[in-house]
């Protein structure tokens, strides 16, 4: 007859391995209960200090929202409206050679008690037509000679348009050329031509830099910036008689 041996309780190694699990378990047990006790008694003590933080995050959001809403979108659309003003007189100086000076200077200025260029900028400066109207203002003032002003507000002005804003930084090249300060002219033109290194404005401005390295007697930049120009835009107008630059350029280092 078939025996079986009777199941015991195991031995004394296995209960207290069972022992200590259920200890360690109530360990971790009665940690977590400290631990949410501690944090209730914490947010209990510093109710009033989160509260108001909620109502200062909340305020700052609302804030923002009712700006936007109530603030900017309003100014955003009375800055164009004042904008159209000055903008008709700034665009009849640049279609025209006739006295076109007092153009731009009404359009800096203004007319009939409507807002100028230099209103616009100073009332609605952080707007997107106050950013344009500084672009407007700088060209004024290059074509008028006053470089300085032009320097200025060309300098306030940001995009990131390709176009206008490598004409932008060359025209403060332009006005720093026209006071004799070549260095700076030289530095704005390579920003110019760095600027989106599209195929039109960059080795436009780029054989400007070239050329006002020749007068500063730096031949080495000059004939980098020439070699840019045919290694990258051979295409382009510049590159026709780019070769002649970079000879000249080369020569003169010998």
């Amino acid at each position: 007859m078939a025996t079986y041996k009777k199941r015991g309780k195991g031995s004394k190694k296995q209960q207290q391995q069972e022992i200590d699990t259920q200890s360690t378990t109530a360990e971790v047990f009665n940690t977590l209960d400290e631990t949410a006790s501690k944090s209730e008694q914490w947010v209990e003590k510093n109710s009033k200090i989160l509260f108001l933080g909620l109502i200062a995050v909340a305020a700052v959001i609302f804030g923002y929202l009712g700006y936007n809403k109530f603030v900017k979108g309003p100014n955003e659309i009375e800055a164009a409206n004042e904008l159209a003003y000055s903008k008709k007189f700034f665009d009849q100086a640049e279609t025209t050679t006739i006295a076109n000076d007092s153009l731009y200077q009404l359009a800096l200025d203004g007319a009939d008690g409507q807002y100028g260029l230099l209103d616009i900028i100073d009332k609605y400066g952080s707007t997107n037509a106050g950013n344009l109207a500084k672009y407007m203002a700088g060209l004024s003032y290059l074509k008028m000679d006053d470089y300085e002003n032009a320097i200025t507000h060309l300098g306030n002005f940001s995009t990131d348009d390709e176009i206008i804003g490598s004409q932008a930084l060359g025209n403060i090249g332009d006005a720093f050329a026209d006071i004799n300060q070549p260095e700076q002219a030289l530095e704005y033109y390579e920003k110019a031509a760095a600027f989106k290194n599209d195929d039109f404005a960059s080795p436009l401005y780029l054989l400007k830099a070239g050329k006002t390295a020749l007068e500063l007697k730096n031949f080495k930049k000059a004939e980098t910036l020439f070699t840019t120009i045919k290694e990258k835009y051979s295409k382009s107008d510049e590159a026709a008689d780019i070769d002649m630059y970079i000879n000249r350029a080369k020569l003169a280092q010998q």
